[in-house]
Formats: C-alpha cells, sequence, structure tokens
C-alpha cells in the first residue's frame, strides 16, 4: 500500500481564462495570469492511496463518494499512469482518492483549481512522475494548472493542436511580492446557477465581444501586466486587475442567453472601491470577480486595516462577533475613519451583505504533508471520518 497526502492553493486570476479552443484538452483562447493564495486560508486536501488489494478505482469529495468515471478526472488518471509507464511498481493498482476544501465548492472561489492541482500533485508523488505536471493538472481544470505553481503565474494558451506547450510557469514568487494581500469577499456561498464549463462555452458560441477582446485586448493586457509584476506598480496591477474582471462579465452579459454571475451585493462593492480610491486620490484596492458572486480585493498591507474598517462600515456584519466575519490573517488596529467616510457617496447596506470575509496572502505552491495523521483515508483506503 502507498499513500500520499496533499494540500494545493486556489489561485484568482487577474487576467482571466474564459473559453476554450479545445473543450477535450482544455486548452485556453488566451492566455492568463493569476496569484496563488495561501494554502493556510483556502486550499483542497488530498489523500491518494494505491493498493493491490482495492477492487477498484474510487473517490470521495467532502464527505460523499462520487462516480470515478468523470471524463476529466480520468483524463488525469490515464495522463498520470502513461507518463508513469512501467518505471512505477504500482502502475496497475487501483486507487482510491479522498478530497476536502476548507471553502465553499462551486461558488466561484476556485475549488475545481484547488481541487485538481491537488490530485495531480498528489498522484505524481505516489507514481514518481518526474518534470512538468501542469499539463496535467489543466486537463482536470483549466486553471487548476496555474494552482500548481505558486506566487503570480501565467498559463499559456500555447498553439500545438496536442496542448504540449499550454503550461503554466510562474512570473515571479510569493516573496517577490510580499505586501500584497488579498480580501476575499463572501457574498454568497451556495453552487452556481451555471457552471463556468458551460457558461464558456455559451460565451465561445454567441458572444461578438469575447472574440475581440480575444484578439485585440488580452494580449496586450498580459503584457502590461505581467511588467507591472516584476516592477510591483500596484496602480497599474490594480487598474487592468479591475478592467479584466469588468470585461469578462461584460461578455458574460453578452452571451445568448446572458449569464449574470455577479448580484446587487457585488456591484455595490464595486462602486464602494471606486468611491474610495477617488476619495483617497489614489488606487489603493484593485477588485476582481470570477464565475460568481465573490469578490477578491487585492491591495497592500499598509491599506488592508483601513479597506477592513471601510467594508465593517459600509457592509456591517450581521452579529456583533466580528471572528465569525472577519477570517484569515490577524489585522490589529482596524480603522474606522469618520471623516473618510463621510466623503464617500455611497449607501450603508443592512447587516449581513457580506456572509464573512477571509484576509489573506500570496502563497507558495501544492505542499506534501507528511504526518500519517493527516490522511483522509484509513488503512482499508476508506475515508476516516466515514469509517
Amino acid at each position: 500500500m502507498s499513500t500520499v497526502t496533499c494540500v494545493a492553493p486556489i489561485n484568482i486570476a487577474v487576467i482571466k481564462y474564459w473559453g476554450k479552443r479545445d473543450e477535450t484538452l482544455i486548452l485556453p483562447v488566451n492566455d492568463s495570469i493569476s496569484i496563488t493564495i495561501d494554502t493556510d486560508h483556502l486550499c483542497a486536501k488530498t489523500t491518494v492511496m494505491a493498493s493491490p488489494n482495492f477492487k477498484k478505482d474510487r473517490i470521495w469529495l467532502n464527505g460523499r463518494e462520487e462516480d470515478i468515471r468523470n471524463s476529466r478526472l480520468q483524463n488525469c488518471l490515464r495522463e498520470i499512469r502513461k507518463r508513469a509507464g512501467d518505471s512505477s511498481r504500482i502502475g496497475e493498482w487501483k486507487i482510491h482518492i479522498c478530497s476536502e476544501n476548507n471553502f465553499p465548492t462551486a461558488a466561484g472561489l476556485a475549488s475545481s483549481a484547488a481541487g485538481y492541482a491537488c490530485l495531480v500533485a498528489a498522484l505524481a508523488k505516489l507514481f514518481n512522475v518526474q518534470g512538468d505536471i501542469t499539463s496535467m493538472a489543466r486537463m482536470g481544470s483549466g486553471s487548476a494548472c496555474r494552482s500548481i505553481m505558486g506566487g503570480f503565474v501565467k498559463w499559456f494558451m500555447g498553439s500545438e493542436a496536442n496542448g504540449t506547450d499550454s503550461i503554466a510557469k510562474q512570473i515571479a514568487p510569493a516573496t517577490h511580492w510580499p505586501e500584497m494581500r488579498a480580501l476575499i469577499l463572501v457574498v454568497n456561498d451556495v453552487k452556481k446557477k451555471v457552471s463556468s464549463a458551460i457558461g464558456m462555452k455559451r460565451t465561445m458560441n454567441t458572444s461578438d465581444l469575447h472574440l475581440y477582446r480575444v484578439k485585440h485586448i488580452i494580449p496586450d493586457m498580459v503584457k502590461k501586466m505581467q511588467q507591472a509584476i516584476i516592477d510591483k506598480d500596484f496602480e497599474t496591477f490594480a487598474k487592468i486587475t479591475m478592467k479584466d474582471s469588468n470585461q469578462m462579465h461584460a461578455i458574460c452579459l453578452d452571451t445568448y442567453p446572458p449569464i449574470m454571475y455577479m448580484n446587487d451585493v457585488s456591484h455595490a462593492i464595486i462602486e464602494l472601491i471606486h468611491a474610495y480610491n477617488e476619495a483617497v486620490n489614489e488606487v489603493k484596492v484593485a477588485y476582481t470577480f470570477d464565475a460568481g458572486p465573490n469578490a477578491t480585493l487585492y491591495l497592500l498591507e499598509e491599506t488592508v486595516a483601513d479597506v477592513l474598517g471601510l467594508l465593517h462600515h459600509f457592509f456591517p456584519p450581521l452579529e456583533t462577533d466580528l471572528t465569525k466575519y472577519h477570517m484569515g490573517l490577524a489585522v490589529e488596529g482596524i480603522k474606522y475613519t469618520n471623516e473618510l467616510f463621510d466623503n464617500i457617496n455611497v449607501s450603508k447596506h443592512p447587516n449581513g451583505c457580506l456572509k464573512y470575509i477571509i484576509h489573506t496572502k500570496i502563497g507558495d505552491g501544492p505542499k506534501y504533508l507528511e504526518d500519517p495523521k493527516d490522511h483522509l483515508l484509513n488503512d482499508q483506503g476508506l475515508p476516516i471520518n466515514q469509517a
């Protein structure tokens, strides 16, 4: 019996991936850039176990057994076994997989990216597969290839029909810009109505604006964003991040029938961030929305206390206990500046519009957990929390 346990991060794109040129290989129609989020606060955890005694491959996700015949999952298993070849003594053994997220699944928080990155990283160690594994993670979920790397990551769309050059590479490690922080504002943590996969396909088939964006706008944005990261130019980084997010959701509206991932609270967050940046006469915060209503705010460490005070004022928590509202990294001295609030001409929202806020930072890629106590499967290959 062989067992590997791994944790892998989510990543939040600042240049979005939206649309595929090949649905089977999951090849994107444009390059994308993302930031890897620290696994201490948002991650997937996966245990993979191989044994000659297992009768069939099995998988459990967040406490429930799922169908192992999922095509994307099978693509990953097939590719990892192919890469392992005859060199792996366990190549013919059946595999049990157990995976859990420490954050809401399918709510627009990049759960599939973390999940497939974790799965592929764990399988690669189990089968002793060397070299680039981002292309295998991509075959499970496109953005998963970016979660294989830490820091600031670029996923190349590639040009080869077989996808061999559609891989992710690190632009800079997390240590390059250690002052960068993220505030994840959870507006809604239920499963979204239109999955990203279905949404992308519908957009590719119906949106003329999307075709224009891919051809004429994104290539230049990618170059400028990459340089802004290298130069640690926050203002340029922030402006591109917000414009790219706005464009993606505009394209979702141009899709037919239209897709609306954001809601009224999402739009209110956008209004507040622009009002704040204008009030302080500097671009200090950037927002971005993936395929869901939840916002990710990028800002520098020195700005966090001010912005948390801003959010607490305009989006007050439902309960007085801030430990349930503010999670992740601790912040001392959250600032409530009434003079600033008076200069921001937006409405204060009812208590509880935001479920909670996660304060986090840039992190590294997948990590292996060596302590057997961290495994999610017992010695019989069954989930420990069900045993």
